[in-house]
């Protein structure tokens, strides 16, 4: 099996050591590169287009979210994981906007860094539902907006149910019960959703719906 490809980028050499040899002792995970500051990062990042990227905040020449919001439109399917120390809802804000996929502090416990990996290059949000709610209800006050400015996308009623689910912060499998199909019909589905929205997660997928009127937050469950 192909192994998840991963790219650390923080400014702290220590960091991205740990970081790297805690992912290492995982088989189906494999570090390919690292960058010491934000203008490497989106260099290593176009250059190597890893399936998910580890990206800290605050970074000498380019911040974690410029980061980001360089290397999404270039790597739509590299999944952006924030592992940072800063948590106040402006971050959480931009960075969602940016494309990020998952949003950690670095004092959570390891296991939690690597299933958080797994789970954002499945699709899957590492946000909690709360915070993901308040972003999105942020965003739709602009929806209308953005939404003429962005080409038409059409996703199917069953697709919507799926993303709907997705908000709420479900898995994979809770949503395959939920909808009383299998858990690969659901990654179909979200892969689908996926590409016509030309998103790397289902975070971005939902931010994205909003924005461009396809759901709207109280639509959500």
């Amino acid at each position: 099996m192909r192994k998840i490809s991963i790219v650390i980028a923080d400014d702290h050499a220590v960091v991205r050591q740990g970081t790297r040899s805690l992912l290492e002792r995982e088989k189906d995970l494999e570090v390919v590169g690292e960058a010491a500051d934000g203008e490497e990062a989106v260099k290593v990042l176009e250059q190597l287009r890893p399936d998910v990227a580890i990206i800290d905040i605050a970074m000498p020449k380019l911040s974690g979210v410029e980061v980001t919001r360089q290397i999404k439109p270039h790597c739509p399917s590299t999944a952006v994981l924030i592992l940072t120390a800063y948590d106040n809802d402006e971050y959480i804000f931009a960075l969602l906007e940016a494309g990020a996929a998952g949003y950690l502090l670095k004092d959570v416990d390891s296991r939690e860094v690597v299933e958080a990996v797994r789970a954002v290059h499945a699709g899957e949000s590492v946000l909690h539902p709360v915070i993901a709610r308040k972003v999105i209800s942020r965003l739709t006050s602009s929806a209308a907006k953005v939404s003429e400015e962005k080409p038409a996308v059409e996703l199917s009623e069953r697709e919507i149910e799926v993303l709907k689910l997705a908000a709420r912060g479900l898995s994979n499998k809770d949503i395959a019960t939920k909808l009383f199909i299998s858990k690969r019909t659901v990654q179909g589905h979200l892969g689908s959703i996926f590409n016509k929205l030309n998103v790397g997660s289902r975070t971005e997928a939902v931010f994205q719906a909003v924005k461009r009127g396809l759901l709207s937050f109280k639509e959500l469950p």
